[in-house]
C-alpha cells in the first residue's frame, strides 16, 4: 500500500511539472487565441464580435479577415511573438573542431563525425570549423545537440555540403522520402549558427510535367537558426524553411519551383534570391494555415533575379503571410505579383505585401487586388530583428 501510495504521489507531482512547463510555454497566448476563438465561432458569413465592453454585433466575414490582418500586422510589432520562449544569447565559443575532407588538417574527415562527438543537451557553444572541400555527405543536426556553429575558412563558394536525394527516391525501410526527408542539411536542433558554406542539392532539375522531385538543400526546423553569407543551390524546393525563427543575412539562394517554403518566421536581409526557371514559377511558398499561427517570411533589402517568369510568392497555405521591403526585383516577376494556387477563396486570407521595392518587376499598377502596398507604419513591424525577436538571440 505503502509503495502504491508513493506511486501516486510522485505521478501527482510529475502531472504537476508538466502543468507548469505547458502553461509556461504558452507565455499568455491563451487569451489571444480564446478571443480570436470567440471571434471565429460562426455557423454563418454573419459573425458575432465581442466589442471592447462585451456587447455583440455582427460583422461580416470579409470585414472580420481585413481586421484580423490589420491586427496581425499591429501584432508583430509588440516582440510579444516568440514561438517559444526568451532565447538566451550563447554566442562566446566553449570549444573549437577542425574538419577537413582530405584528412591532413582536422579531428575529423567528415561533418557528420564532428557533430556526432558533441555531448547532447549542451548549453555551450562549439564551433567546427570546415577547411575549403567538397564533403558529399547527408548532414543532420539533431534536436538534442543545440548551439552548433559550422564555420566555412574559406570563400564560400570553397566550402560545399552537397547530396542528391529527390522526393521519389526509396528509403531503406521501402517508402519513398517525400521532400521532408530530401535535404542534405537538416537542422533540428535550436540555436543553430552556419556562416561562409554552401548548401547544395545537385538533382537534376525537374523536366516539364515530373512529378515527386522536390530536393532541399536545407530543411531548418531548429528555432533560433542564423545564416550568414551562405549558398543555397537547388531547383525544386531548394530552401526548406520549416518552422521557429531565422535569420538569413548575406545568403544566395537559387532555384525554380518554390524555391524557398515552409512555415517559419522567418527575416531574410541583404540576400540575393536568383531563379533558375523556364516556365511560370514562384519564388515562395509560405504555408501558414491558422490564423492562430505567428509565422511569416519579410524580405528586406535583397534582389531577385534571374530568369523565366516568377511569381513572388503562391499560397500554398490558407493564411499564407510574405513581404518584401526595399527589394530590387528584375523583370522576371509577373505583372500580378502573387498566385493564389488555384483557390480564390485564399485570396480573402493571405497576406501578401511589398513596401518601396524598386526595379523593373517591381511596379505595383498591375499587381492583384488582393495584395497590399504598406504605408509606412505598416511596413515597420517587417523591417527590423524585432520580426524574429531577434534580439533575444542573434548575435552577429
Amino acid at each position: 500500500m505503502a509503495m502504491y501510495m508513493k506511486f501516486v504521489q510522485s505521478l501527482c507531482i510529475l502531472l504537476a511539472m508538466m502543468i507548469a512547463v505547458t502553461v509556461g510555454l504558452l507565455n499568455g497566448h491563451f487569451a489571444m487565441w480564446f478571443a480570436q476563438a470567440a471571434i471565429m465561432n460562426s455557423t454563418s458569413s454573419r459573425i458575432r464580435r465581442i466589442g471592447g465592453n462585451g456587447e455583440l454585433s455582427d460583422i461580416g466575414e470579409d470585414e472580420l479577415i481585413e481586421q484580423q490582418m490589420m491586427q496581425w500586422v499591429e501584432y508583430m510589432g509588440t516582440r510579444n511573438h516568440s514561438a517559444s520562449q526568451v532565447a538566451n544569447k550563447v554566442f562566446m565559443p566553449f570549444s573549437f573542431l577542425v574538419v577537413d575532407t582530405n584528412g591532413g588538417n582536422g579531428h575529423f574527415t567528415s561533418i557528420q563525425q564532428a557533430v556526432d562527438s558533441l555531448e547532447v543537451l549542451s548549453a555551450r557553444r562549439v564551433i567546427i570549423l570546415i577547411n575549403p572541400g567538397t564533403y558529399r555527405e547527408k548532414l543532420k543536426i539533431p534536436w538534442n545537440k543545440p548551439y552548433i556553429t559550422l564555420q566555412g575558412t574559406g570563400a564560400t563558394s570553397l566550402c560545399v555540403i552537397e547530396w542528391d536525394d529527390t522526393a521519389d527516391k526509396v528509403a531503406s525501410d521501402g517508402q519513398r522520402l517525400g521532400t521532408f526527408n530530401t535535404a542534405t542539411v537538416t537542422i533540428d536542433a535550436p540555436y543553430f549558427v552556419a556562416r561562409n558554406l554552401t548548401f547544395k542539392n545537385t538533382a537534376s532539375p525537374p523536366t516539364s510535367g515530373s512529378r515527386n522531385k522536390q530536393a532541399s538543400a536545407v530543411r531548418v526546423s531548429g528555432d533560433a537558426s542564423t545564416f550568414v553569407g551562405c549558398q543555397f543551390l537547388g531547383s525544386q524546393d531548394t530552401l526548406y524553411d520549416h518552422k521557429g525563427r531565422h535569420f538569413f543575412q548575406d545568403c544566395y539562394i537559387e532555384g525554380s519551383v518554390d524555391f524557398i517554403f515552409g512555415d517559419g518566421l522567418s527575416l531574410y536581409r541583404n540576400s540575393h534570391l536568383h531563379a533558375v526557371s523556364a516556365n511560370y514559377e514562384a519564388l515562395t511558398a509560405q504555408s501558414r494555415s491558422s490564423p492562430l499561427e505567428q509565422s511569416g517570411f519579410s524580405f528586406v533589402n535583397c534582389k531577385v533575379t534571374g530568369s523565366g517568369l516568377l511569381y513572388l510568392g503562391r499560397a500554398w497555405g490558407t493564411f499564407s503571410r510574405v513581404v518584401y521591403a526595399y527589394t530590387y526585383m528584375d523583370n522576371i516577376i509577373v505583372p500580378e505579383g502573387w498566385n493564389d494556387w488555384g483557390d480564390s477563396n485564399r485570396e480573402r486570407t493571405v497576406y501578401y505585401a511589398e513596401y518601396k521595392c524598386y526595379g523593373p518587376g517591381a511596379n505595383p499598377q498591375g499587381r492583384v487586388a488582393w495584395s497590399h502596398q504598406l504605408s509606412d507604419q505598416e511596413a515597420q513591424p517587417f523591417l527590423g530583428l524585432n520580426f524574429v525577436d531577434g534580439y533575444e538571440w542573434i548575435g552577429l
